[in-house]
């Protein structure tokens, strides 16, 4: 069942399941908490309560906003967290993997642990070589031309790269969900926006984080000719002994909906020293 808090400047919606340790899930732009349906049941088996959120401009949460930057998001992740009688673990997808770093920096007494999936957390940069790396100048084309001309079908294609190899088997439910939420009003301005924040307010914060965090990224992840690297250096811009990087061979930029039961088992092993002491 659908809930809503209100925040500054809007409304955020969530839902929540389960009993136990609360795990907050935040998915990335231009989607909903749908993205995590196979995720949720697993966690909540497993002993946890967990909450999915909406975005702000995302799913059912409202879409007039000032700021659509990470640090905007951190504050709306933490205001459901502290709703919800926090402490939380926080999992964030792509851009929400940042605004969970900047949020476990900000408010460490409401963070036990961060999972980022996918993330985007700190500067990204440019190599020419990394272009020829197909997937990723494929992605980044169609990527940059819906943010431009705002057009839900260069959207879908993306998505299509983004889920290399067998699509799940709700991805025809899954895109018609995605396609008639971007249709709606203020959605795809969301996720234009939210495209257009650098994710350096996130990179800033890395060094201050000091809860532990498990960086998951696909192998096929067409947002970067190497997901190895750019896992490995948000793992090194933690303080050292924080961090663990985790790849899904195969997987894009969804691991957790195209490999949710690797993920959930991932999750688990590295929140087991939390589950024992809860």
């Amino acid at each position: 069942m659908t809930e809503h808090l209100a925040v500054d400047g809007g409304t955020i919606a969530y839902e929540v399941a389960g009993a136990g340790p609360l795990i907050v899930l935040a998915h990335g732009m231009g989607d909903s908490r749908a993205a995590y349906r196979a995720v949720v049941p697993q966690l909540v088996a497993a002993g946890y309560r967990v909450a999915a959120i909406d975005l702000r401009g995302c799913g059912e949460s409202g879409t007039d906003w000032p700021d659509w930057s990470r640090t905007a998001i951190a504050g709306d992740l933490l205001a459901v967290i502290r709703h919800l009688g926090g402490p939380a673990v926080l999992v964030g997808h792509s851009v929400s993997g940042g605004a969970a770093t900047i949020a476990a920096a900000q408010e460490p007494s409401l963070i036990t642990a961060v999972v980022e999936l996918a993330p985007f957390t700190r500067k990204q940069s440019l190599r020419l070589g990394d272009v020829r790396v197909k997937r990723f100048r494929q992605g980044m084309l169609r990527l940059l031309g819906t943010g431009v001309f705002g057009s839900v079908p260069l959207w879908r294609s993306y998505l299509d790269l983004a889920y290399p190899g067998v699509k799940p088997a709700h991805w025809a439910q899954r895109l018609g969900r995605i396609d008639a939420l971007m249709r709606e009003p203020g959605r795809m301005k969301a996720l234009q926006n939210m495209g257009r924040s650098a994710p350096t307010d996130a990179g800033a914060q890395l060094g201050n984080v000091r809860c532990p965090v498990l960086v998951v990224m696909g192998t096929l992840d067409p947002d970067w000719a190497d997901p190895h690297a750019e896992g490995s250096a948000i793992v090194d811009g933690l303080p050292s002994g924080l961090g663990r990087l985790e790849m899904i061979e195969g997987a894009g930029h969804y691991p957790h909906d195209q490999f949710p039961d690797q993920v959930v088992s991932l999750m688990l092993a590295f929140l087991r020293p939390d589950t024992a002491r809860a």
